[in-house]
Parts: structure tokens; sequence; C-alpha cells
């Protein structure tokens, strides 16, 4: 029963990933809209997490906001340093 959960979670920030893959490669959008839809997408991996939630599912969604953040990065260097150095410190 546990794996299954932990295996439901993988999938789930594997389409997180997949998604913030998507919206980098839309070439019609400015940087700032992409900015602002990888920042939604990355609040909605912390809305999904619980206090039930392990230690190994907040670590995959620790590492996926890292991924979305380096993508913020690619347009916005400032931004997306603020947002990786923060993440190491919480």
């Amino acid at each position: 029963m546990q794996t299954e959960i932990t295996t439901l979670y993988t999938k789930h920030y594997v389409m997180y990933r997949e998604k913030a893959d998507k919206i980098d490669s839309y070439k019609t959008w400015s940087p700032k809209k992409k900015i602002d839809k990888l920042l939604e997408l990355n609040a909605g991996i912390y809305v999904n997490l619980g206090i039930d939630s392990t230690k190994s599912e907040c670590e995959t969604a620790k590492t996926t906001s890292r991924y979305i953040y380096r993508i913020i990065k690619k347009y916005d260097k400032d931004q997306g340093a603020l947002y990786l150095r923060d993440s190491l410190q919480g």
C-alpha cells in the first residue's frame, strides 16, 4: 500500500516537471507570463502537501520546486537565483 502511494506521488511530481517544460517551450509567451505560470505551478506543489506527507514526499516536492526555479532563472537570473538560494535555507 505504501509503495503504491509513493509511486503515485512520484508520478504526480513528474507531471509537474512535464508541465514546467511545456510552459518553458511556449514561443509566444513573454518571459513574465512564463514566470507567473511557473510560480503558479510551483504553488500547486505545496498546496498538495499536508501534515500527513512523508519526508520523502516533502523532499520530492522540494526537488521539483528547485527544478522549476532553475527554469525561472533562464528568464530572470536574479529572481531565479533568489528562489534557489531561499529553497536551500528552508
